[in-house]
């Protein structure tokens, strides 16, 4: 177990560098801070020459892979560090210098338990990209297929899990402290940090993340995920299709390609509502970087070490809330709010409906170039914090997703509407899952279940009382009380009067 003294000095070092690049400012200025916080932020900045304005998303990158990681779940969290923030950490580029291959050459052998020979034909030594976790080569297998190789950073997992153990200690004393920051979870945070790292750390559950999302939007056929090659895949080494296509970033070439951007706007917003609202499993860094465009038009996603769940209840309480928003119907998006325990039962829904009018219709009918999406959310985060609502680690990320997919779309198309663009997907998607068809088709289905649990049932009844003719059941066996006659030297009393008492009785009946 790690020690405090070992916790204390990785904070304060972490804490000199994010000073140096201004990334404590607002902890310090912020009135709701701690006063124990404040003094832990002076000390960190000490004597540090501070920048007049933040380099957030370049301290986290300063201070490596695991801070990285840490940033991009921060950048969830604008309630959490402010909008400002937030919107910097969504540019933190999780790259670092390229492992020389001589590093990564027995990483993949290893990984693979086989020589590169016995099931590449080729390899390129220079990788397409490197992050924090892993970097990748273009590659061509022994049957000539082209695949991409992503490599575990070898001794990536030991430095991560150290930086989590001492996330974890922080947090918990920042919520000990209560008031504002026990209300906003940052446990909760760390927590959420460490699922995405296993499974980022675990290639196979990569690969297993990007085979169910590909299982998931074959109803979608503009969006497409690269094919899995599980035989040269495991929890070290993942090998998969090579996506061939232009980066939505890039858009003088999809320009010049001939693509409808605006079309292709489109498919990306309805692609990310069918894997958020119709499906509950999304991919949650939809950054440009990691969305192509293929030459029929269709859009292909890579990276899916962070990818977000949301259940069926969860899912018709979004899409209700979305459609609430679209359609300005604020008393149900409040009703929704305290049905489903976003928003304690001890405050008025209709104070709440008109907060939430207060946000919502300034955007109504506004393309999103026209839109603040930064005042929105603020505004929304301040309706949190009225409210005493909690945080909904699933919400915040599906929000991030949201915000970067608004992003993209944009760069494709400044004039698309994302409310009028998700509005049709939405109200079908609500029309077939709580319609009267899809109430008796849920009836019929619990009807079945039941059905289907009633010989067992039956069966435990006949064994908890079984038919008469059979072999008697075993008498309940009484209770025997104990009676505790004292010490030691006592039980030896009982024991020889006893005897003695005995004895006396055989002498007399014989």
């Amino acid at each position: 177990m790690t020690s405090t003294l070992t916790h204390t000095w990785r904070i304060l070092k972490w804490g000199r560098t994010l000073a140096r690049h201004g990334a404590l400012i607002d902890i310090e200025r912020n009135p709701r801070t701690p006063p124990r916080l404040r003094r832990v932020v002076r000390l960190a900045r000490f004597g540090a020459r501070v920048p007049k304005t933040p380099r957030y998303a370049e301290a986290f990158a300063a201070l490596g892979p695991a801070a990285i990681k840490l940033g991009q779940t921060l950048a969830t969290r604008p309630d959490l560090v402010g909008e400002a923030v937030a919107q910097d950490l969504l540019s933190l580029q999780d790259a670092l210098p390229p492992l020389p291959w001589d590093v990564v050459r027995p990483a993949i052998e290893s990984g693979l338990g086989q020589p590169i020979e016995a099931l590449f034909a080729s390899i390129e030594e220079s990788p397409v990209g490197a992050a924090s976790i892993a970097q990748v080569h273009r590659a061509i297998t022994t049957d000539g297929r082209r695949v991409a190789v992503k490599v575990l950073r070898p001794g990536v997992e030991a430095q991560f899990f150290d930086a989590i153990d001492t996330y974890e200690w922080a947090a918990a004393r920042l919520e000990a402290m209560g008031g504002e920051l026990k209300r906003l979870r940052p446990r909760l945070v760390i927590e959420t940090m460490k699922r995405w790292t296993a499974r980022e750390l675990d290639l196979r559950r990569e690969a297993a993340s990007a085979s169910e999302l590909a299982d998931g939007m074959e109803a979608e056929p503009d969006f497409t995920v690269p094919a899995i090659d599980w035989q040269r895949t495991t929890s070290k080494v993942l090998t998969t299709e090579w996506i061939d296509g232009i980066k939505l970033s890039n858009r003088p070439a999809l320009i010049a390609a001939g693509h409808d951007l605006n079309a292709m706007a489109t498919r990306l917003v309805r692609a990310f509502l069918r894997q958020a609202i119709a499906d509950g499993f999304f991919h949650a860094d939809m950054h440009q970087g990691n969305l192509f465009a293929l030459p029929d038009g269709r859009i292909a996603a890579i990276d899916f070490g962070i990818m977000g769940r949301i259940d069926r209840r969860a899912r018709v309480w979004l899409a209700e809330i979305l459609y609430g928003l679209i359609t300005g119907d604020y008393k149900r998006v409040a009703e929704i709010h305290f049905e489903a325990g976003y928003v304690p039962a001890h405050h008025n829904v209709a104070e709440f409906a008109t907060a939430l009018r207060a946000v919502g219709e300034p955007m109504r009918g506004l393309a999103v170039k026209d839109m603040s999406v930064g005042m929105m959310l603020d505004s929304l985060f301040n309706i949190t914090r009225d409210f005493d609502m909690q945080t909904q680690p699933h919400l915040l990320l599906l929000q991030k997703t949201m915000v970067m997919v608004e992003g993209v779309a944009t760069a494709l198309d400044p004039d698309i509407n994302l409310w009028e663009t998700a509005a049709p997907f939405v109200r079908g998607w609500i029309r077939d899952e709580l319609g009267p068809e899809a109430m008796v088709a849920d009836r019929i289905v619990t009807d079945l279940r039941t059905f289907a649990r009633l010989p067992d049932l039956i069966r435990n009844i006949e064994a908890r009382y079984p038919a008469p003719g059979g072999a008697p059941p075993s008498p309940p066996l009484p209770d025997i009380a104990v009676v505790k006659v004292g010490g030691g030297w006592r039980y030896g009393l009982v024991a020889l009067a006893s005897g003695a008492a005995g004895a006396a009785l055989v002498q007399l009946l014989g």
